[in-house]
């Protein structure tokens, strides 16, 4: 997984995110690291922003980067904030590392007008064909931790995402593959090819 927001240009996620974002609107970021892409989105879209970070060091960068930030675990309850506050709450490549995903999901749809979500892929080719021909669990630029090392508690595919949404009755707006080579194949078989997805929800 790459690391919250810290590196804009490797981050095709996150460009598809900052397209999203309409002029002057309501931003919230859940796992925002240093801030950088709030930052990008308030000097680019003149949003009004605010990130979550649990990270102490990541903080004080939001900080230094004069984005507003609090510090917030993801286990803890996001009832300090108020149903269709944001118009819209990112949560980019987090979702596999909170141990109740699907309540999370609940909430930034119910804080938001909208939610965009970024999901890591882990049914990509080169996941598929690491279990079947090394026998080992895959590492790819996505997911480049060991098996015993890794954050992510809750690895899932573009499929299972969606049969989730299903299952929590959101409405997905707009589903776009994040593609690492093959960008038609991609957009064709987004859960054989692309390493991830963005998907904007809305609460039905």
């Amino acid at each position: 997984m790459f690391k919250a927001h810290r590196d804009l240009n490797m981050r095709l996620d996150l460009e598809v995110i900052s397209s999203l974002v309409t002029p002057r609107a309501r931003v919230l970021d859940l796992g925002c690291g240093d801030g950088s892409f709030l930052r990008h989105l308030r000097n680019d879209r003149g949003a009004e922003v605010l990130g979550l970070e649990i990270d102490p060091a990541l903080v004080g960068r939001c900080i230094a980067n004069n984005v507003p930030v609090v510090q917030w675990d993801f286990s803890t309850p996001l009832s300090f904030l108020e149903e269709k506050s944001f118009d819209l709450v990112i949560l980019s490549q987090t979702l596999q590392e909170t141990k109740e995903p699907d309540k999370l999901l609940q909430e930034i749809v119910r804080i938001g007008k909208l939610a965009a979500v970024s999901v890591i892929n882990f049914a990509h080719f080169s996941c598929r064909f690491q279990l079947m021909f090394r026998g080992e669990m895959p590492r790819t630029p996505q997911i480049p931790y060991h098996w015993y090392d890794t954050p992510n508690i809750h690895l899932s595919t573009i499929d299972d995402f969606r049969k989730l949404c299903c299952e929590l009755g959101f409405e997905i707006r707009e589903e776009i593959p994040i593609p690492a080579r093959f960008p038609r194949l991609s957009k064709l078989y987004p859960n054989f090819f692309a390493v991830g997805g963005v998907f904007l929800l809305k609460a039905k």
